[in-house]
């Protein structure tokens, strides 16, 4: 059984940093023993599967979560055995108790998923979704579910679904009572069947959008040649950290290198995160020898994660971030900026500055717990604040980045030649 991180990770310098995170979890087998009623004698009771399941999933948030003194807070033993006390006869008996186990944390990132949710966050780090392409996110201090950003491509994109929109209800199910991994799972499901979805826009209006689930090719990484009057330029937008980014950065850095381009733009609006370990790797390719970031997990902070000593492009380099900017690509924004490697040009990011770790059950089921803090290099905690950018660029937002029209794009061509020419 083993950790999986997914918020953002590279190869070379954070190893250790990879150790800690998807450290083995060793299974055990639990025996409990209540005394028997007075005047009889002890009697050892074997705990059923599904009870086992509740305090697997307690022991494993016990050892992992990153904050024990909430613990003291919220009485956890006296919730395991809460639970306990409760009938549990069947996986539904066991889930329903894990779920009221953990909300007393109140950490919306530390939750049991469900066999369907497991799968679909598995999924979602491996490059593809059948949805209609929503990254959502909570909302503090009111805990509204709310777009983080919508997928290029995707049903909602078309939609015209910005970030920042609060999904208010999915097929008449209000997101408040569904919370964050319900709001999501009710929006995958079978291609070409229909969800009728709830918002309210960031500017307050409230509409229905009624959309049609397929399957969505998150293609992560995307990169062109761009030409700018005289100058050459490379193009390089990731979407999404999956399990394949790292290697397709690459390929495409070299790319972009065999071109003669003489500055690099890199595209991280609307990522809202994905992999420890594929947002390190592009960290690690873009820096050399360099802090990327630090974590502060429940023993304190740990050793700077610090980039190897080659890169893939060492050239200008210019990064535009927004709103959906989140988690992952938080790391790499605020590494490239405190490290001065990029100027940041774009709009305030999402601010989520939790790491979880994926944590199977074993019956198809798993756990996401919240195993660290990170912080830039610089110590920047970006949890609910995010990050502001060196250039915040005028006009609206663009829908789709890096599309027709995108006059953000256009800002920070500008930006770099201007840069490329000062040199």
């Amino acid at each position: 059984m083993s950790h999986r991180p997914f918020a953002t990770r590279p190869q070379a310098g954070a190893r250790g940093f990879q150790a800690l995170l998807l450290s083995a979890v060793l299974c055990l087998t639990l025996l409990f023993s209540w005394a028997a009623p007075a005047g009889g004698g002890a009697a050892a009771l074997a705990l059923s599967d599904t009870q086992q399941l509740v305090v697997e999933a307690w022991r494993l948030v016990n050892q992992s979560y990153v904050d024990p003194e909430q613990f003291e807070r919220v009485r956890w033993k006296r919730l395991r055995q809460k639970a306990l006390e409760q009938p549990i006869e069947s996986s539904d008996d066991a889930y329903r108790a894990i779920e009221a186990m953990l909300s007393p944390l109140a950490d919306p990132y530390t939750r049991l998923l469900r066999p369907r949710e497991y799968s679909n966050l598995q999924s979602n780090t491996q490059g593809s979704v059948t949805g209609v392409g929503l990254q959502l996110g909570l909302r503090s201090p009111d805990q509204q579910v709310v777009v983080i950003a919508p997928l290029d491509g995707s049903p909602a994109a078309e939609a015209g679904i910005s970030s920042g929109t609060v999904v208010l209800a999915v097929d008449g199910v209000p997101s408040a009572e569904l919370g964050l991994e319900g709001t999501a799972a009710r929006l995958r499901g079978t291609s070409g069947s229909d969800v009728l979805l709830q918002v309210a826009t960031p500017s307050g209006e409230q509409l229905e959008h009624s959309l049609q689930r397929r399957q969505v090719d998150l293609q992560p990484v995307r990169s062109k040649r761009l030409r700018s009057g005289e100058h050459t330029l490379g193009y390089l937008r990731i979407t999404q950290f999956a399990e394949p980014v790292g290697q397709q950065v690459r390929e495409a850095l070299d790319d972009l290198s065999g071109k003669g381009i003489e500055g690099l733009i890199l595209d991280l609006r609307n990522n809202s995160g994905g992999l420890v370990s594929a947002g390190l790797a592009v960290a690690d390719q873009l820096l050399a020898s360099e802090p990327i970031v630090e974590t502060q997990g429940r023993d304190g902070i740990d050793s700077p994660v610090v980039a190897g000593p080659a890169q893939s492009y060492s050239g200008p380099l210019l990064t535009l971030v927004n709103g959906g900017t989140a988690s992952a690509s938080e790391i790499l924004s605020g590494a490239l900026q405190d490290d001065g490697r990029s100027r940041l040009v774009g709009s305030q990011t999402f601010g989520k500055g939790l790491i979880q770790s994926l944590i199977p059950l074993g019956d198809g089921s798993g756990l996401a717990v919240t195993v660290a803090r990170y912080l830039t290099p610089s110590g920047r905690d970006i949890q609910h604040q995010g990050i502001t950018p060196d250039v915040v660029l005028s006009g609206h937002e663009p829908l789709n980045p890096g599309g027709e029209g995108d006059s953000w794009l256009e800002q920070a061509q500008r930006l770099l030649i201007e840069q490329l020419e000062a040199a």
